[in-house]
């Protein structure tokens, strides 16, 4: 479990939300232990948000309150600590993703957000939020594009793609877009030892993530966590036997997907078609 920390709290707000935290804990004769196990989750868990290694969490930060007799204080800063240039649903797992030592990662219908050109991420966007004005959504394209610098990272995590084939057949931006977009995610998959890419074929059948898209992110100091999306939501999914399920399905899924060098082929194959005219 993370030991208590000096922190200073005037870093950031996550910062001053843990040096909270530890304040109220130590002034109320708690151990992390004692109270994770009062709030239902683990000392580990508390010790994290106390080193301001993991985002607060609103509902947590409501039962801490209680239990510490803090008011609305700690939920106060929560919402500070929170603010993000990404999706609020989606800024843990932008988090967690910097931490990871590898990400498993499936996608349905598209190519998945680190491995994304601009072109195909802007695309995505206006169809997203058709009414965004051009601002919002080069905004929305700048994020996306300084996520990617993870994987330049001396730390990257291993990163495992498994696309559906039905990702690399619509045209999402028009046929100009996708043979940029499959070429990138080809030379990416080549030329980055720590990426590997699985196409799952429609050859494949039905599979457990035909109604998700999903994230598993392994750490080297913390339990494995699942991201899982949908079009204007996700989710973070942190028991440890749902985790675990999650692990076993890609695992079958990953069995049924074509190798890796088959995997780039097809990738290769699909942005010839989108080039030709």
């Amino acid at each position: 479990m993370p030991q208590p920390k000096d922190l200073d709290p005037y870093t950031d707000p996550r910062a001053f939300y843990g040096a909270e935290l530890r304040r109220l804990r130590e002034a109320a004769g708690l151990s992390q232990g004692e109270l994770g196990s009062r709030a239902f989750c683990s000392g580990t868990y508390i010790g994290l948000f106390e080193a301001g290694e993991r985002r607060p969490q609103l509902e947590l930060s409501r039962t801490l309150d209680g239990l510490l007799g803090s008011g609305e204080h700690l939920q106060r800063l929560c919402l500070l600590a929170r603010k993000s240039k990404v999706a609020g649903y989606f800024a843990d797992a932008v988090e967690l993703q910097a931490r990871s030592s590898s990400i498993d990662s499936y996608t349905a219908m598209l190519v998945p957000g680190l491995l994304q050109t601009a072109s195909y991420a802007r695309a995505l966007t206006r169809a997203a939020h058709p009414f965004a004005t051009a601002e919002v959504v080069e905004g929305h394209v700048t994020t996306r594009m300084e996520r990617a610098q993870l994987l330049d990272s001396p730390a990257a995590p291993v990163l495992w793609v498994m696309i559906h084939e039905a990702a690399l057949l619509v045209p999402v931006g028009g046929r100009v877009v996708m043979a940029e977009q499959l070429n990138h995610l080809a030379e990416q998959t080549d030329s980055r030892p720590r990426i590997v890419t699985q196409v799952l074929p429609f050859s494949a059948g039905a599979h457990p993530f035909l109604h998700a898209s999903m994230l598993l992110m392994q750490f080297t100091d913390a339990p494995a966590v699942v991201y899982t999306e949908s079009a204007y939501s996700g989710q973070l999914v942190e028991e440890p036997l749902l985790v675990e399920q999650y692990s076993t399905a890609y695992d079958l899924a990953r069995a049924a997907a074509l190798s890796p060098e088959a995997s780039l082929v097809r990738i290769v194959s699909a942005a010839r078609e989108f080039a030709t005219p």
